[in-house]
């Protein structure tokens, strides 16, 4: 590996250890390549997540993100104007991850740049598509997976992870001017945006919560049968992943769905516990 690929890997794996407290412990079990590939991807993620939610104007923020859409592009040609931009084009271009997953990614943060709003949940599947389940297509490229079923399967996964994500985040959104859940959801349990925005866990918000709590649940079933289509690695890698975003979905439920006092977390030693668990099933043992 020339010196110049090897610091691009080694600045993606620095970002992804400082940034992603839920997926580096996750990462970690795979082989040495296979989990740079993971860094590289998660960073090109992560940069363009954060250029969608920092301080600035919209247009600034629009602008940001159309120089790191064409970074993407150069990048794709071997053009590489930031730190982590040749590692990336290393692992798209090694693991046949398709451009158009990435190219979506940043559809998707950019429908974050103006106040969001959701009628039915067909629309928000959209958004969720976009901003998760190309991420779970793009994985299973470097994970490696044996039928086309899979790309079905990890799309469901990301519908199930980015469902959890919204009703972890509820509070902290509405304040943002984000409303995810859908307006027919909201409707359908009579609870109104204002509550939303003021926190107000009413009978309806319970009962709100458990319909999405059970929704995504039923993406997490669905997604399961992702897991003996992929190489060991990739089924150990897969399970952590899973199990600490189901932990999440787990932890709203036992609050009884307050996700406005403070913020819902798996600790950090439940993360290590499902990482050993994993570890037979890297190494084939199970």
């Amino acid at each position: 590996m020339r010196p110049s690929l090897v610091r691009s890997y080694r600045y993606c794996e620095t970002v992804t250890r400082r940034e992603a407290g839920n997926f580096y412990p996750a990462f970690r079990i795979l082989p040495g390549p296979q989990r740079l590939s993971m860094c590289a991807l998660y960073t090109f993620m992560r940069i363009a997540d954060d250029l969608s939610d920092e301080p600035e104007k919209v247009a600034v923020k629009r602008t940001n993100l159309l120089a790191w859409r064409r970074g993407l592009e150069e990048a794709w040609h071997g053009i590489f104007t930031h730190p982590s931009h040749e590692a990336l084009a290393h692992t798209i271009h090694k693991h046949g991850i398709p451009r158009a997953y990435l190219e979506a990614v940043l559809d998707g943060v950019e429908m974050d740049l103006e106040p969001v709003r959701y009628i039915t949940f067909a629309d928000l599947r959209v958004y969720c598509y976009r901003v998760a389940s190309v991420v779970g297509l793009a994985c299973i490229h470097i994970w490696g997976f044996t039928r086309p079923q899979a790309k079905i399967y990890a799309e469901q996964a990301g519908l199930a992870f980015q469902l959890t994500n919204i009703l972890r985040d509820l509070g902290e959104d509405a304040a943002r001017g984000r409303v995810y859940l859908p307006r027919e959801d909201l409707d359908r349990f009579g609870y109104s945006e204002d509550n939303l925005r003021r926190g107000k866990r009413d009978d309806g918000f319970r009962e709100l919560m458990r319909f999405e709590v059970e929704r995504a649940r039923a993406y997490y079933a669905a997604a399961w049968q992702l897991l003996p289509l992929l190489s060991a690695p990739g089924r150990a890698v897969f399970l952590v992943m899973a199990k600490t975003y189901r932990g999440l979905l787990d932890a709203i439920e036992a609050r009884d769905y307050d996700v406005f006092a403070k913020r819902v977390r798996v600790s950090g030693w439940r993360k290590l516990l499902f990482a050993l668990q994993a570890l037979p099933v890297r190494w084939e043992l199970v």
